[in-house]
């Protein structure tokens, strides 16, 4: 219990770092349960890899230009790979969306290819960049040690505008998600709730990414959906659930790995993992009971 009280302290030294993987935790499962919703979870593994893979172009660039490191601040550096991510994730989601409404291909190919391709690439790109191990590296791990002032109002006010967007056209974009057909004959414009939905999507994963790592950001964009639909009877129940476990688990994934000095993502991830098995476990439990007294009786 010192570790939680150390960690619940204003005075504690990493706060800031706190504070944004619990801000992901929350956001990232709101832009999750549309992936689930539209049976769209491999893009879920492809999207964070490609926003990686966007943060090592973006990073490059001022190594093919001559710029040398330190000519420029941390600040810019985050910027340039918030927009590097943004600009590779959203073009990734819009030209897989635009192959899957044209029906040519297998999805399941087509996002496997992306994923491992995108991978590649980042490896490629880290390798033959002589500067990469002078800090960004670290950045693309998704090592969340030092987070500054900076770099978390830039992250609170990024999920902060999904957040509102999302609370003031969620009817449309779950309709639109719910049933494409529907929404089309209710006179909605497909179209355009699909590219606004995307661009949220974008944005959390590309935030994500930088403050996580692409691993752990597909792990908050699908487990806590995942968990929170075994036992959700609603949308409404479905978002608010996931986000609150996504949360909570953000939260006590920090705790456990700065008590026992684990790293902090995959201890999340983990956590997720377990939280997931118990949940299908006990779900299993409870319809298994529920069928046996409906044969007894």
């Amino acid at each position: 219990m010192e570790t939680l009280h150390q960690i619940l302290s204003p005075d504690f030294l990493l706060r800031n770092s706190v504070y944004t993987s619990v801000l992901i935790g929350f956001a990232c499962p709101l832009v999750g349960v549309f992936l689930v919703l539209r049976r769209l979870v491999f893009m879920g593994v492809a999207l964070p890899q490609v926003s990686s893979t966007g943060v090592a172009v973006a990073l490059s660039i001022p190594m093919w230009l001559g710029v040398l490191p330190g000519s420029h601040s941390a600040h810019e550096e985050h910027v340039l790979a918030f927009a590097g991510a943004t600009i590779f994730s959203l073009v990734a989601i819009l030209w897989l969306a635009f192959l899957e409404r044209r029906g040519r291909g297998l999805p399941e190919g087509r996002l496997g290819t992306t994923y491992v391709v995108a991978a590649a690439m980042s490896i490629l790109l880290l390798s033959k960049n002589r500067y990469a191990e002078v800090g960004w590296l670290d950045l693309m791990k998704g090592e969340i040690i030092t987070v500054d002032n900076f770099d978390l109002a830039f992250t609170a006010g990024s999920l902060a505008t999904v957040l509102l967007v999302l609370g003031l056209f969620y009817k449309e974009l779950l309709l639109v998600s719910f049933d494409r057909v529907m929404a089309a004959t209710l006179g909605r414009n497909v179209v355009f709730w699909d590219a606004l939905l995307y661009l949220l999507i974008g944005l959390t994963v590309s935030m994500a990414v930088l403050s996580v790592g692409p691993l752990i950001s597909f792990g908050f964009l699908l487990i806590p959906a995942l968990t929170a639909h075994l036992f959700a009877r609603n949308m409404r129940q479905f978002t608010i659930l996931a986000s609150l476990l996504g949360g909570v688990v953000s939260f006590v994934g920090f705790w456990l790995a700065y008590q026992w000095d684990w790293p902090i993502g995959p201890t999340d991830v983990v956590l997720l993992g377990g939280v997931y098995a118990m949940a299908f476990l006990l779900r299993s439990i409870v319809r298994w009971s529920g069928s046996k007294r409906a044969a007894a009786a």
